[in-house]
C-alpha cells in the first residue's frame, strides 16, 4: 500500500511508514495537546503546488487565529499560504445551512483546489449541528466517499476524549486513530501519543511520549526492542576497568559490548569508580559518553581535577540532565544519538537510581533498559551504570528494579567494619564468560584514585 509521510520522522516510524495514502485519519485529543500543530506540520510538508493542503477550520478556532499562531511555528512556510496551502473557514456555512451546507462547501473546494490532502478542524464541532444520529450517519459517509473517489487523504481533527472516542461513529469510517494526550503521575505530566487503529497496516503499539516545540511535535517512540538474531561480532578484546588489579581480577578487565553494574552505598566509590573506566577509554584514545544526573560539568570538574583528570578531554564527551526534567523516553534518544555522532565505545550512566526515577512506568523503565543494554551490545559499546544501595554494611539485595540480571558483570562496593575502623571493600560477583576472582579485597582511594588491597575477613 502506499504511504505517505507524516511529515515527522519519528511518527512515520511509528506507523511503520506513514499513513496510509488517500486515507482518512483522526487526530484527538484534549484543547491544548497539539492536535492543530500535528495536522499542520502534516500539511506543509506534503502538499505541493500541483497537490496542494487544504486547512478548513469549522466552529472552534477562528480563521484569523490559526494564522497567526501558525507563522509561530518553524514549519509553518508564509509564502506557501495561497500557493500550496489554502486556509478557508467553513464555519458561515455550517451556521446557515448545518452539516449540508458543510458538505457543499467542501465538495466546491475540492473541486477548485484538486487537493492531496485535506484537515478539517474541529471535526467534533460538526456533530453538534447535525439533526440526529442518522443524519450525521449519512453525512459521514457522503464525506467520506467524495474525498475517497478524489484520492485526498484526509486529517480529521477534533477534542475527543480517549474512553469514548472509540464509540462514536467518526471512528469507525476513520482508517487510522492517533490520540494526543496528557497523562499525570505523582508530581509529572506527560503527553502521550497513541496510535489506537491503523486499518491495513502495522503500527508500533503502545505510548509514545511527546513535547510541544517551534519545529512540531517532537516523538519519541516507545524502545522495546524484540529480540535480534542478526549475526555480530563485538571483539573480544578485553576492555580496561581503569584499575590494573581489578581488570587482574576479571581476567584482564571487561569483554566489549558488556554491561557492568558497580553497586554499593552512598560515598563508598561508585562514581569514582565510573570515572576510572571512562577516562580509561580516552586515554587509550576510544570516545565515551558520562551521562550524569548528579553533578553538572562544574561540579564534576572540581572532582577529576582531583585525580589528574579533566572534563575537557577530547575523547569523553559529558551529558548532565537535571533528574527534576527529564524523560528516559527523551534522554535514551539523545544518548543513543550522541553515541552515533562521536564513535562511543564506552558509556557511564551515573547513577541507574535517577535513570530509573525519570521512568514512570516499571514495566516501560524495564524495556528502555533491555533495549539500551541490546543495543549497546551490538555497537559494541561497554555500558556502566553505578547504583545506589541503601544498606551501608551486610548487604543483601542490589537492585529491585531487574538491572543485575541483565548485567554481565556486577561489582559490589560495600563498607566493612573491621575492628574498630570502617574499611572500603569490593568484589566481583558476577562476571559472564570470566572467570573472576571473588574474594572480598579492601580498596583504598587517593589522589591516584582506587588502589585494591588484600582480602580482608569481616569481623
Amino acid at each position: 500500500m502506499k504511504r505517505i509521510s507524516t511529515g515527522n520522522t519519528a511518527l512515520d516510524q511509528i506507523l511503520d511508514g506513514g499513513l496510509v495514502a488517500d486515507s482518512i485519519t483522526m487526530l484527538v485529543g484534549a484543547p491544548g495537546s497539539g492536535k492543530t500543530i500535528l495536522a499542520e506540520q502534516f500539511l506543509f510538508s506534503y502538499a505541493t503546488v500541483e497537490r496542494p493542503g487544504l486547512y478548513l477550520s469549522t466552529a472552534s478556532e477562528p480563521f484569523d487565529k490559526l494564522l497567526r499562531y501558525g507563522q509561530s511555528l518553524d514549519f509553518f512556510d508564509v509564502s506557501a499560504v495561497g500557493r500550496s496551502v489554502f486556509y478557508d473557514d467553513l464555519g458561515d456555512a455550517l451556521l446557515d445551512r448545518g452539516i449540508e451546507g458543510v458538505l457543499e462547501k467542501v465538495s466546491d473546494l475540492l473541486k477548485v483546489h484538486r487537493p492531496g490532502v485535506v484537515v478539517i478542524d474541529s471535526f467534533k464541532a460538526l456533530n453538534s449541528f447535525a439533526p440526529d444520529e442518522a443524519t450525521f450517519r449519512r453525512f459521514l459517509r457522503d464525506l467520506a466517499g467524495r474525498v475517497t473517489a478524489l484520492a485526498v487523504s484526509s486529517v480529521w481533527v477534533g477534542e475527543y476524549e480517549p474512553t469514548t472516542s472509540a464509540n462514536t461513529a467518526e471512528f469507525a469510517v476513520a482508517d487510522a486513530v492517533i490520540s494526543l494526550e496528557t497523562r499525570r503521575t505523582a508530581e509529572r505530566s506527560a503527553r502521550l501519543l497513541t496510535v489506537r487503529k491503523h486499518r491495513g497496516s502495522d503500527f508500533l503499539s503502545g505510548d509514545h511520549l511527546y513535547r510541544i516545540t517551534p519545529q512540531g511535535l517532537r516523538i519519541f517512540p516507545r524502545l522495546a526492542d524484540s529480540a535480534d538474531d542478526q549475526h555480530y561480532d563485538p571483539g573480544d578484546a578485553r576492555v580496561s576497568t581503569g584499575v590494573p588489579a581489578l581488570d587482574d581480577s576479571l581476567e584482564d578487565g571487561y569483554w566489549p559490548g558488556s554491561t557492568t553494574l558497580v553497586a554499593g552505598p552512598s560515598g563508598v566509590g561508585k562514581t569514582l569508580m565510573g570515572l576510572h573506566f571512562i577516562f580509561e577509554g580516552g586515554n587509550r584514545g576510544e570516545p565515551g559518553i558520562l551521562l550524569t544526573l548528579q553533578e553538572n560539568r562544574h561540579q564534576l570538574s572540581r572532582i577529576v581535577r582531583r585525580f589528574g583528570w579533566s572534563v575537557d578531554d577530547p575523547h569523553v564527551t559529558l551529558l548532565y540532565r537535571s533528574p527534576v526534567d527529564v524523560y528516559i523516553d527523551e534522554l535514551i534518544y539523545e544518548l543513543l544519538a550522541m553515541v552515533a555522532d562521536t564513535g562511543a565505545r564506552r558509556v557511564v550512566i551515573d547513577s541507574f537510581n535517577d535513570f530509573n526515577l525519570s521512568g514512570s512506568d516499571a514495566t516501560r523503565f524495564r524495556e528502555f533498559v533491555y533495549s539500551l543494554v541490546q543495543r549497546c551490545s551490538h555497537l559494541g559499546v561497554s555500558l556502566l551504570f553505578t547504583c545506589e544501595i541503601p544498606e551501608l554494611f551486610d548487604i543483601t539485595r542490589i537492585d529491585d528494579n531487574g538491572i543485575s540480571h541483565m548485567a554481565d558483570n556486577v561489582v559490589l562496593l560495600q563498607f566493612v567494619k573491621h575492628e574498630s575502623e570502617i574499611r572500603r571493600s569490593l568484589a566481583i560477583i558476577k562476571s559472564r564468560g570470566s572467570t573472576a576472582t571473588n574474594l572480598n579485597r579492601e580498596f583504598r582511594i587517593s589522589d591516584a584514585g582506587i588502589t585494591l588491597g588484600e582480602p580482608i575477613p569481616h569481623s
